[in-house]
């Protein structure tokens, strides 16, 4: 049977570090779309090879900065790996173009340790990095970062439907002259007598606020809601 490459040039070896279980029977992995970039062709392809070896679909091949963005957009590729080449400054153009257009997490792939690099790729947006190591070593860096960016996500959601529910309490505020925690009992009453969720409600009353800015004295924002 013939070894897997891993990230270290010249390198075939497949045995995974002390502590840490393989990717193949030991645990399963969510099978996913894989964005890889490296201005070298020889690492960009042997960074396809363990990616195909740990059973993800490598969708997309990229070396130049101007093709990445628009690449990342019609693919959205579920994570984004991207390898330290000749240039530290062209690897960074290309960390810096996923982020602006991806909706995924970039992983920087480095063949030695470069702390200033690592410093200004996570400044550019990336999420791990991962010195060459075994493919076990780079699915494990993949997992953690899924969860990272998940978790992410999530905090990202909380904080703007927060924002709406302020936005919204503000306006029942100046529309009925109380106070904070009576217009957020005013949304809470509604939400439950309507059966929908608070951010909803809340964000029915900044958009009928927006559209009802003329006629504000005529029609509630509550009302407005409701229809």
């Amino acid at each position: 049977m013939k070894p897997k490459p891993d990230l270290r040039e010249g390198s075939t070896d497949t045995e995974a570090p002390s502590g840490v279980e393989g990717s193949a029977g030991i645990r399963e992995h969510q099978h996913l779309r894989v964005l890889i970039a490296n201005e070298r062709r020889d690492r960009l392809e042997l960074l396809a090879q363990v990616v195909g070896g740990l059973g993800h679909d490598v969708i997309a091949r990229e070396i130049y900065v101007k093709e990445i963005g628009w690449t990342t957009a019609r693919e959205r590729p579920d994570v984004a790996l991207v390898g330290l080449g000749v240039s530290s400054e062209h690897a960074l153009d290309l960390i810096g173009e996923i982020v602006r257009e991806a909706s995924c997490p970039v992983i920087a792939v480095l063949n030695g340790n470069d702390p200033e690099y690592i410093r200004e790729a996570a400044r550019r947006g990336v999420f791990a990095y991962i010195v060459d190591g075994s493919p076990d070593e780079l699915q494990s860096a993949i997992d953690i970062t899924l969860q990272r960016f998940t978790e992410y996500q999530n905090l990202q959601g909380a904080f703007g439907r927060r924002a709406t529910i302020e936005q919204a309490k503000g306006i029942l505020m100046a529309r009925h002259a109380i106070t904070a925690d009576q217009a957020f009992e005013l949304l809470r009453n509604h939400s439950q007598a309507h059966g929908r969720k608070l951010v909803d409600v809340a964000e029915a009353v900044v958009e009928s606020h927006l559209l009802l800015i003329p006629r504000l004295t005529e029609q509630d924002p509550l009302q407005a809601a409701s229809s």
